[in-house]
Parts: C-alpha cells; structure tokens; sequence
C-alpha cells in the first residue's frame, strides 16, 4: 500500500469532493463481483468513492482494510457510510501521484479596484456664481 502524508491525503479528499459513489456494497457484502468492479473503477478513475448501505462503524472499517488489501490501493478517508480510495493506476502515461509540492498556496492578492462613482456625478458641474 502506498503511504499518504496529510498534505497528500488533504489534496485527495478535496478532489473526491465532487465525486459520487462509483460502488454500493449492501447486505451481500463484500462478494467476488464487487471486488472486480472496484478494481475496474480504481483501473479507470484512481480515485473513487464506495458507499456502504448496512453495517456499523467497525464493519465498514474492517471492509475498508479488505477492499484496500485485496486490491493493493491505498484508503484516504472514511466519513460515516461513504469510503473514499486511492491507487495509482500504472498503465496511464502520466501518473499523478499527489505531492506536496502541488498543494502549496500562493498569496493571492485582489487588484485594488477604483471606487464607483456615478455617472452624474463623475463630472463635476462647475456653477457660476453672480
């Protein structure tokens, strides 16, 4: 399994923010075609979100160590019944493994912008006093 520090970790769980469970695993369980689905969606996204319709806390950790071992991928998050994977996929031409170096937050600064004015008031009447 490949080992994620917090910045990786952090950058990875926002990028599955947007994503959808690509897998329900229900009362079944864990069976032989729901291990191969999860590793043609890992094959095909690298990062994917599993939803676990029953079962409490420590059998949907003790799923996520199954799934994670049985299909060499690496677990970023469990947050109540949605489980969020990783693995890198090795046959892609560019492999993106998260880094560090990624996450760095530049100083954005906003363009201080002119205050608005009025279009009757931006020119100024000059008023001839008698």
């Amino acid at each position: 399994m490949l080992e994620l520090d917090m910045a990786q970790r952090r950058q990875l769980v926002a990028s599955a923010h947007h994503l959808n469970p690509v897998v329900m695993i229900g009362k079944d369980g864990l069976t032989e075609n729901v291990i191969s689905e999860l590793d043609r969606s890992l094959l095909k996204h690298e990062l994917i979100k599993v939803k676990i319709l029953e079962g409490d806390r420590d059998q949907r950790t003790s799923l996520l160590e199954q799934i994670c071992f049985s299909l060499n991928a690496t677990p970023v998050r469990q947050i109540g019944k949605i489980l969020i994977i990783y693995r890198i996929n090795p046959d892609k031409k560019i492999a993106r493994t998260p880094s560090s170096d990624t996450t760095t937050t530049q100083s954005r600064t906003k363009p201080k912008l002119k205050p608005r004015v009025h279009p009757t008031q931006s020119a100024k009447k000059t008023r001839s006093r008698k």
